[in-house]
């Protein structure tokens, strides 16, 4: 059971109360780049004083992009900070005076509305509570409180999702109302994605069973439940309408993708053969690619079918093609499905990119063509292209890191 408190009074039921600084995110929300040059003088004058000491830079807690891909979010054992990912740049932070460890950091897409849950060995907030951030006042406008820690928020301009350990809350943004309340397998990763289209909100969690997810379609008032792996779930991810499911298991060798209306396999796609960690999966804006990260130090792009920006060469070759690099090995090995073993006839990466590993990458598609965002645990951020059509390494545009970000921008 969640209980909601507030700065001032607002209308109250049962399960909530909503602040009353807040504004409808439908409504004309400031953008943070807005008042974001203000921040950055105040912190300026700061950290150019010579009289200051040079500090560390502080430990990361967490990472995550906004809705559409543009910005992204740090949480550190200090406070949080929003960057920008093309161009690259720090719009602002905010480091608090006692504590200030903040482990989720979600933004609602460019406005000054934020969630934001405590966490690392001295948390700004309680790990069971979420607080409501306004940035235009620089402060927490509301709060929802658990009875056990918070393990991710999503946010809709129209919803918050709240994941704990094996229940969800689905709140309405205008007045905290709560409005669903589901039950999950074990959940520690906190997995869930919602749809971010203008029509009705797809929601997508792990199920009550190992392998299974569950599907919440909320204008037909539908769910399905799908089977997707043996093993358990690992990570998945929706496209923004929330029409395509892509998800990886605990083996981290195959990743699917489904149609959530029907449940229906539409695609399956190789990482590799021996066992990973699947750290992130992300759909293009188009739905024509499928990026894929995990511990193995390796970024992977995929062609999704049925769409018309997968171009790459993928004719029936003969065998002796076999010997060659090739972007798609799945075509070259056609002829002898049924005979060799499935992994002979998976589809394989169009596009990769080499990492470090032992570090946790999260992706997304840039929104230049043809380009890839990857955000480190270790505060690197590259910007890197694939082609299209020939496959093969990506070529790297820019690497930054965002803890240690340029002193002006």
């Amino acid at each position: 059971m969640a209980t909601v408190s507030s700065a001032s009074p607002w209308p109250i039921d049962s399960d909530s109360t909503v602040p009353s600084q807040h504004r409808d995110p439908g409504d004309d929300t400031e953008s943070l780049d807005s008042f974001s040059s203000m921040s950055l003088n105040s912190e300026e004058a700061t950290h150019n004083s010579d009289q200051t000491p040079a500090t560390p830079p502080p430990s990361l807690l967490h990472l995550s992009f906004n809705q559409d891909h543009a910005c992204f979010a740090v949480g550190t054992d200090r406070g949080f900070r929003i960057l920008n990912c093309d161009p690259f740049r720090e719009i602002f932070r905010r480091d608090f005076d006692r504590g200030g460890g903040v482990a989720v950091v979600e933004m609602l897409f460019r406005c000054n509305i934020l969630a934001l849950v405590g966490g690392g060995p001295d948390p700004q907030y309680p790990p069971n509570k979420v607080m409501i951030w306004d940035d235009h006042q620089s402060r927490c406008i509301g709060e929802l409180s658990f009875r056990s820690d918070v393990r991710s928020v999503r946010l809709r301009r129209d919803r918050i999702i709240v994941v704990l350990e094996q229940k969800i809350f689905v709140y309405n943004f205008a007045d905290l109302k709560l409005m669903h309340q589901i039950e999950t397998i074990a959940n520690p990763k906190g997995l869930c994605a919602v749809s971010q289209g203008a029509g009705s909100m797809v929601l997508v969690c792990p199920g009550l069973q190992k392998g299974q997810v569950r599907i919440e379609h909320y204008a037909s008032k539908r769910t399905k439940f799908v089977m997707a792996h043996d093993s358990r779930i690992a990570c998945f991810a929706l496209t923004q309408d929330g029409h395509l499911l892509a998800t990886a298991s605990s083996k981290g060798t195959l990743v699917r993708i489904f149609n959530t209306v029907d449940g229906t396999l539409r695609q399956e796609v190789r990482r590799g053969a021996d066992r990973a960690e699947i750290y992130s999966l992300a759909f293009s804006s188009n739905a024509q690619w499928l990026a894929v990260s995990s511990d193995k130090g390796t970024v992977h792009v995929f062609g999704l079918k049925g769409n018309s920006g997968a171009q790459v060469k993928d004719t029936p070759r003969i065998a002796s093609d076999l010997t060659r690099t090739s972007s798609s090995p799945s075509s070259s090995l056609s002829l002898f499905k049924g005979v060799l073993p499935k992994y002979f006839s998976s589809e394989w990466s169009v596009a990769q990119f080499r990492l470090v590993e032992g570090t946790q990458y999260i992706v997304a598609f840039g929104h230049q063509k043809n380009t890839v965002v990857i955000l480190g645990m270790d505060g690197s951020f590259y910007r890197c292209q694939f082609d299209p059509v020939n496959g093969g390494e990506m070529s790297q545009l820019e690497y930054h890191n965002c803890l240690k970000p340029p002193s002006v921008f």
